[in-house]
């Protein structure tokens, strides 16, 4: 298979795009790789402080490029409207929603500002309502993409307990949010049919900042041969969100056998994410729990 760089990405001019979770990792190297091929870059992040930082690194490395910070905190709902509000007032459109921010394997159990579980509540919740309120700025030939992870395989989606109040198991509960994010990812395509509008899920693989490493020496020389650095984990992303002729509801990942590295390509999703009575049952108990209703028959 031929390999994909950001370098072959279209030209961006005159596209605007927002990417939550965007002041470090992969979602920080969307930013870049979007930036740079001349979109103008909605960089949402939940800290100001961390988020001023974050432009200020990105205008550094691309002076020309047209960045603005926007706050958004995905574990609180009510900011998630003033944030679509002031977005929808400033902005005419969006070409692009890079739905990546995320708790990740969260200790113990806690919740939202809303009373959800962490993760659920933040990775699932808070993109399904963010996606709801700027469908309006969604033009044709718009993208939605949500970030998965290959741990979505792992566990089946509980439809009854998706807090996880019976028992709660930190990877278990990030890797059914994850799930959650690709059944919405494929439910969300469903409904936009006839829009013009693709909704997209990609997974950066094992991405790993090579200044922090997996915190042993050992391991790191070990698990080098499988992993990538954030620019790599994000280039998933960028090719979900700008590759020609992809077909809506495609999941990309990174190419090697083990899907952790390499040059981005289009996968099948786990079984436990495409069934079409489970991306219902999700929907509506999405709208029911974040009172944010759209595209629903």
């Amino acid at each position: 298979m031929t390999s994909w760089r950001t370098a072959d990405m279209p030209d961006l001019t005159g596209k605007t795009a927002l990417v939550t979770g965007a002041n470090s990792g992969i979602g920080f190297h969307a930013v870049l790789g979007l930036a740079e091929h001349g979109a103008h870059v909605l960089l949402a992040a939940r800290n100001p402080e961390r988020g001023e930082k974050a432009v200020a690194a990105a205008r550094a490395k691309l002076p020309k490029a047209t960045i603005d910070l926007v706050q958004l905190d995905l574990a609180d709902l009510g900011n998630v409207r003033e944030t679509a509000k002031a977005v929808l007032a400033e902005h005419e459109h969006l070409d692009f929603l890079i739905n990546n921010a995320g708790e990740k394997v969260v200790p113990e159990r806690r919740t939202t500002k809303d009373g959800f579980e962490a993760q659920f509540g933040t990775n699932h919740l808070g993109h399904f309502a963010l996606t709801g309120l700027l469908l309006p700025a969604l033009r044709a030939g718009a993208r939605v993409v949500t970030i998965t992870s290959a741990s979505h395989r792992f566990n089946p989606f509980d439809i009854d307990d998706p807090q996880q109040e019976r028992a709660y198991k930190p990877m278990r509960a990030y890797g059914r949010s994850k799930l959650a994010n690709l059944i919405f990812t494929l439910e969300l395509d469903r409904r936009l049919a006839g829009t013009g509008i693709g909704s997209y899920a990609a997974h950066p693989g094992f991405a790993v900042d090579p200044e922090i490493g997996l915190g042993n020496p050992v391991i790191d020389v070990l698990a080098k041969p499988m992993v990538q650095d954030m620019a790599g984990g994000a280039r998933p992303t960028l090719y979900a969100a700008t590759a020609p002729n992809l077909p809506g509801g495609t999941l990309v990942g990174p190419g090697n056998v083990l899907r952790t590295k390499g040059s981005p390509r289009p996968e099948k999703p786990s079984p436990k994410a495409t069934d079409p009575r489970l991306g219902r049952r999700l929907w509506e108990l999405s709208e029911e729990l974040t009172d944010v209703r759209y595209l629903s028959s």
